[in-house]
């Protein structure tokens, strides 16, 4: 598979890198960073924005495992913002020069920081959250262990890998850096993320919700990375989570794992979703297939 493929190849980039940090290292047509990455994507992280009656809550773009924000929201950041949002997206986790590969949980602690900056420079009293994989699940550590559900409305989850995966980079004897553990020395992160790992089990201990924020979950049947997909949809009463199967709107839409962000029936779901203030976004809303 294409994604998983590019993940070995990512990680196999990185233990290259640990021996020579200088270069930079081209693998599977991506360009693995050995510098934290900056650059935001378009139409995000205008500081000088203030949010507007229809919109009064600014949007946090959170990206996926190995993903810098400007790769992973090249198309939802300027989406959003030509829709009249305040949009603001941050990098995290970044180990070795390769982003949001840290531990989750420390990844967490950056993402509150984050989130206190831009309430202070919009004058919002809570954001909007929207992630992809690692993204979409990461937060939930900041609403609850991290006490930030007062700062949270909405989670919006794009694959989020909530319970972990029985996919996500498994070690291989491609890999000959990584552990066969959930202690992975390249990236802990995704050993955070396999299904049952200690991470998980401590942020499932408290259950899929916390009180406060409402939560949508947009899953693919086609993901390969965090499966099974249905391991992403959140338990919780229907008045706080909606979790969407995105074939069960568009049945002919093929989106996996990685693209998924960019699928404009997600962008059209997004939106919906943080559009509906004080709800989580509506079960019987279709977008428009193309």
């Amino acid at each position: 598979m294409r994604v998983r493929s590019t993940v070995l190849a990512l990680l196999t980039a990185a233990a290259a890198a640990l021996a020579t940090p200088s270069a930079a290292v081209a693998t599977a047509g991506a360009e693995v960073p050995t510098t934290t990455p900056t650059l935001s994507p378009p139409g995000a992280n205008d500081w000088t924005c203030r949010p507007t009656a229809a919109h009064p809550h600014p949007v946090v773009l959170v990206p996926g495992t190995f993903e810098s924000m400007g790769k992973n929201w090249s198309t939802l950041s300027p989406y959003l913002k030509s829709r009249g949002y305040c949009v603001f997206a941050l990098d995290y986790g970044v180990t070795n020069g390769i982003p949001a590969t840290g531990p989750v949980a420390d990844s967490a602690r950056e993402l509150a920081p984050f989130v206190d900056r831009v309430l202070a420079a919009t004058g919002a009293r809570k954001v909007d959250v929207v992630g992809h994989s690692q993204g979409g699940m990461m937060p939930r550590y900041y609403l609850g262990p991290l006490g930030g559900a007062r700062k949270v409305d909405a989670l919006v989850g794009i694959a989020p890998s909530n319970h972990g995966t029985q996919g996500l980079i498994t070690p291989t004897p491609e890999v000959l850096a990584l552990q066969p553990s959930y202690d992975n020395a390249l990236c802990r992160a995704c050993g955070d993320q396999q299904a049952g790992s200690p991470f998980m089990t401590e942020l499932n201990s408290i259950g899929d919700t916390v009180k406060g924020p409402y939560y949508t979950v947009i899953s693919t049947v086609y993901d390969e990375v965090v499966t099974p997909y249905r391991s992403q949809f959140l338990a919780g009463s229907p008045a706080q989570v909606t979790n969407i199967t995105l074939q069960e709107k568009c049945p002919l839409d093929l989106v996996e794992h990685d693209q998924a962000p960019n699928d404009p029936a997600v962008h059209q779901l997004v939106a919906h979703a943080l559009g509906r203030t004080g709800a989580p976004a509506d079960p019987a809303y279709q977008p428009r297939c193309l």
